[in-house]
């Protein structure tokens, strides 16, 4: 019985390298996949040799290089990822994959950028498939992104595969930018409202109302609440500094606790604007790379396995999960959904009529397509609502403190003319 070697990624994203003893190369990925292991390569003819070569000589440098060098290697970002797959995708369609790497490297303006470009060129000279070669700068290609190369490398339609996952990275950036300027403009008009505030309140205030102390009468209410309110922000704003800072690492500490972690990210998913913006966001994002993941032939079990450690919240991590072990366990993409009950019910619909009609992709890919429509109309009605808001709730604030001002000087007459 013939041993191979392979290189698989596991359901945390990490790879794994090994041997394995069967009779033929697809029930020695038959035995793998059992192990819910996903294959990058299964090779035969090497056995026990190469292994011995791997935990020795052969793999030692290649490691130990990655060693030295982990300290200062900078990773590919989610910009730097997308531009580098369209230009591969665009150059694999006219030239053979070592020259469309090696052409990126030079046209490539960012030094870490060519360093790693380079690397992952230099491992397709040596003979590794691009999987492979990439899978030495885990940082910088994820074990999803790494997946789907192999898994065009296998079906020979690498190019078709890279134009389609560069449209996906694509959209998956368009949809983060949309996201950060829903969220970013509020708070930055947030903060600029309580800078104004806080800067009335211990500057202003005070110099304006102590004029009034030398009339020996009482100030009206309103004025006397305020003046309190500036000398203590003026006294101890240092003091409030110090708790926010406190409240701030107790709450990353506590948010360490994975029963916290999931406590507050349910709650973020209960919240009318925030909630929303996060299931519709992860939904179209799933539902877009599932889309590709078929129209690629790539398993949708081990892709969804390797989508889990990219999903930061944990209640739609844990939801993704069950999915996949409903999945395993041999029922469908679109029970398993409505099941989780965190998926909006079009896209559940639209995958179980995707499934009944064999076109589960199309349908994924019109339910990305209607889920980011819905987005960007929410989050426009979502900020149009919000921003005047912000600005009534400061003017509010902003008319209090100057009607604390206004008080005793339209009382001035009267206090002046009782002092007299």
């Amino acid at each position: 019985m013939p041993d191979f070697d392979y290189l698989v990624i596991d359901g945390s994203g990490r790879e794994k390298r090994g041997l394995v003893r069967a009779d033929s190369v697809s029930d020695a990925r038959e035995a793998l996949a059992a192990k819910k292991l996903f294959v990058v390569r299964i090779a035969e003819g090497r056995g026990a040799a190469a292994g011995a070569s791997a935990a020795g000589g052969g793999k030692a440098p290649r490691l130990a290089g990655r060693g030295l060098l982990s300290f200062d290697r900078k990773r590919l970002s989610s910009k730097e990822l997308t531009l580098f797959t369209r230009q591969l995708s665009t150059l694999a369609q006219v030239s053979p994959l070592e020259e469309a790497l090696r052409t990126i490297t030079r046209q490539s303006e960012k030094q870490h950028v060519r360093d790693i470009v380079a690397r992952v060129h230099g491992g397709v000279v040596e003979g590794r498939s691009l999987g492979e070669a990439m899978s030495a700068e885990p940082k910088s290609f994820p074990g999803l992104y790494r997946a789907m190369i192999a898994a065009g490398e296998r079906s020979g339609s690498l190019p078709a595969l890279t134009d389609r996952l560069a449209i996906l990275l694509e959209r998956q950036a368009t949809m983060r930018s949309k996201m950060l300027t829903a969220l970013a403009y509020p708070a930055v008009l947030s903060v600029f409202a309580i800078v104004v505030v806080m800067s009335l309140m211990i500057f202003v205030v005070p110099l304006v109302v102590e004029q009034f102390d030398t009339l020996g009468q009482q100030l009206p209410l309103l004025t006397r609440i305020v003046m309190g309110l500036s000398n203590f922000l003026a006294s101890w704003w240092w003091a409030l500094l110090i708790l926010l800072g406190a409240f701030g690492f107790l709450g990353w500490r506590a948010l360490r606790n994975e029963a916290v972690r999931m406590s507050v990210d349910g709650l973020l998913l209960r919240t009318p604007f925030v909630g929303r913006l996060l299931r519709d966001l992860h939904a179209a994002r799933m539902a877009r790379t599932l889309s590709t993941m078929v129209e690629s032939r790539l398993p949708v079990m081990e892709g969804l396995s390797l989508t889990v450690p990219t999903i930061h919240n944990r209640v739609l991590r844990a939801a993704t999960t069950d999915i996949v072990e409903a999945v395993r366990g041999g029922g469908s993409l679109s029970a398993a959904m409505r099941r989780t009950d965190v998926f909006p019910p079009l896209l559940v619909y639209l995958a179980a009529s995707g499934e009944s009609a064999g076109q589960l992709d199309l349908m994924l890919e019109r339910a990305a397509d209607y889920l980011e429509r819905e987005f960007d109309g929410f989050t426009a009605a979502a900020l149009a609502m919000l921003e005047p808001l912000i600005i009534v709730v400061m003017g509010g604030i902003v008319a209090v403190i100057i009607l604390s001002i206004l008080l005793p000087i339209m009382q001035l007459q009267n206090l002046t003319g009782a002092g007299v």
